[in-house]
């Protein structure tokens, strides 16, 4: 019998698409929602609720591979928790994986400051240890930020009087299917541990990153670098948040502005209005 895989964060970002290319190779997806949802073909919707830990005994039921893909800029650990532990309960896993963020483990969040602005990276290195410790056979791919993170912080300041930067950061942005096909290889196969992570193949300043997406959409907001105290974003500002051994992603951050900027894209941005 082929059980199915459950995703959790099956609708997000990584999610919607992760889910195609486990299809695509043969395998049904169970994914954890929220809110109900009609099933589709070789798709099973499962309400559940990490926050609360509701229904996820029974989306974990009869579920050996499990990817873990729901991100948020909070919650993170005690989501993992949630979920190891149901896995424990139902003990059948032979493969938990889990989507964390390049940087994790080097980035320190160690004061209200740090954590305010950079206490994401302190919940995935705590869900990662979680998960390492979980005595599930497990697999963690670390990636750099999608480039749907920069257009959420313009769209963000499209509604203020400028779009605030972190001074001195750089990123190496990578696209989201990159990595969506990088984590379908990792779930059909064995589990690998802590596997090499994965970045885009350009590193840029925060700042420009935030410009070249004003200009792609034509509109004009002040790009206000802000300095961001504390050991943590020092740590940022020295690379930690970079993967520049690993540039495996092939998406450019200019081929996916102009993909979405096509008059044939179906990206929307409802600020633009």
């Amino acid at each position: 019998m082929v059980y199915p895989i459950l995703v959790t964060g099956g609708t997000g970002t990584l999610g919607s698409e992760l889910v195609p290319r486990l299809l695509a190779a043969g395998r049904t997806v169970r994914i954890l929602s929220r809110s109900a949802r009609p099933n589709t073909e070789g798709v099973d919707y499962v309400v559940g609720d990490l926050e609360t830990g509701d229904g996820i005994d029974a989306a974990v039921a009869g579920a050996e591979i499990v990817v873990h893909a729901a991100g948020s800029a909070k919650g993170d650990a005690a989501k993992a928790e949630t979920l190891v532990s149901a896995l424990r309960r139902a003990g059948i896993a032979r493969h938990l994986l889990y989507m964390s963020v390049v940087g994790a483990d080097t980035t320190p969040v160690v004061s209200s400051i740090d954590r305010s602005t950079l206490g994401y990276f302190e919940a995935k290195r705590k869900a990662e240890l979680l998960v390492s410790g979980s005595g599930i056979p497990f697999t963690t791919l670390r990636a750099t930020q999608f480039h749907s993170f920069f257009v959420a912080i313009v769209e963000l300041g499209l509604r203020l009087p400028f779009v605030p930067s972190f001074a001195g950061f750089r990123y190496q942005p990578v696209d989201v299917r990159d990595v969506a096909q990088r984590l379908a290889e990792l779930t059909l196969r064995e589990p690998e541990g802590l596997v090499e992570e994965i970045g885009g193949p350009r590193v840029y300043p925060m700042e420009d990153l935030l410009k070249d997406y004003l200009r792609a959409i034509g509109r004009k907001r002040l790009v206000v670098p802000m300095p961001i105290p504390g050991g943590a974003a020092r740590a940022q500002r020295a690379g930690a948040n970079l993967a520049l051994d690993h540039a495996t992603g092939e998406r450019t951050w200019e081929e996916f502005l102009a993909e979405i900027t096509a008059p044939s894209s179906p990206y929307k941005s409802q600020s633009r209005t």
